[in-house]
């Protein structure tokens, strides 16, 4: 697709038909023009053009002038084109956001869940969550989905929001974040990268996602579940803040009791 096709369909999306793009661009380049000309320039049918420039006019990005010879047509300039636009959709969307908020009545005391699926759908989703933390950011993620991410991470950092959490991976960026002990263990043994973040202690986030496409994670803003999510993730660095204070020859006792409950749980 040429760049003139993509413009018209971008110009579409701003609430323009394809004839009423195609006028407007033609006129771009030839003005002042009658509808004749314009309609020949552009390949307007001649029976629609000047139902074209009517609309165009009623949207005031086309102006008429009436001389001797007829009625020629100017283009508003393209500068303010894009404040034009800039503003309509300033006030749509605030009108939108008005509307929505009354509609959307819910008690504090409701809480929801949401099943996302898709990797693309999921990062998606994760990084409007990262973009609305005010505070605090609690995680437990492995530098695949780090590294996704990262770019949320650092704005969110850029801005004084605190990050904690657990990292599986080598290359950890983040001061507050630790990482996981025993990591070629994990690496070698996890079949699965699970992820947990926790915004503001309002929302959360959890599930695989290590499955491409068809990865799926949980959202919830439910208290109780989010507590849970916090008591894994301070669970997780108790644990790995205890190991790594021991002498060598604790650590080895006490990682092979870890292991030996892990095994004693998972057994049928």
């Amino acid at each position: 697709m040429d760049d003139q096709l993509i413009l018209i369909e971008e110009m579409k999306q701003l609430g323009l038909n394809k004839y009423e793009a195609k006028a407007y661009l033609k006129l771009l380049e030839e003005w002042p023009v009658n509808g004749y000309t314009l309609s020949k320039n552009s390949g307007v049918p001649r029976s629609r053009i000047y139902e074209v420039l009517d609309g165009l006019t009623k949207k005031q990005l086309v102006f008429e002038k009436t001389t001797e010879n007829g009625t020629v047509y100017y283009p508003l300039e393209p500068d303010m084109l894009v404040k034009k636009l800039k503003k309509n959709y300033e006030s749509i969307i605030e009108h939108v956001e008005k509307e929505t908020k009354q509609l959307f009545v819910k008690s504090k005391e409701q809480y929801d869940s949401k099943v996302i699926t898709g990797r693309k759908n999921i990062f998606q989703f994760i990084g409007l969550l990262l973009e609305k933390a005010r505070e605090r950011i609690d995680i437990s993620i492995w530098q695949e989905e780090y590294k996704d991410l990262e770019e949320y991470f650092n704005r969110a950092i850029d801005g004084g929001i605190k990050i904690k959490g657990i990292y599986f991976g080598y290359d950890n960026k983040l001061k507050d974040v630790l990482i996981h002990r025993r990591l070629e263990t994990y690496l070698k043994e996890k079949d699965e990268r699970y992820i947990i973040i926790i915004i503001d202690k309002k929302e959360a986030i959890t599930g695989i996602i290590s499955r491409g496409e068809e990865s799926q994670v949980t959202w919830t803003n439910d208290f109780g579940v989010i507590d849970i999510m916090e008591d894994y993730i301070v669970h997780d660095l108790m644990i790995n803040v205890y190991s790594n204070v021991l002498s060598q020859k604790e650590r080895t006792k006490y990682e092979l009791a870890m292991d030996q409950v892990r095994k004693d749980f998972f057994e049928d």
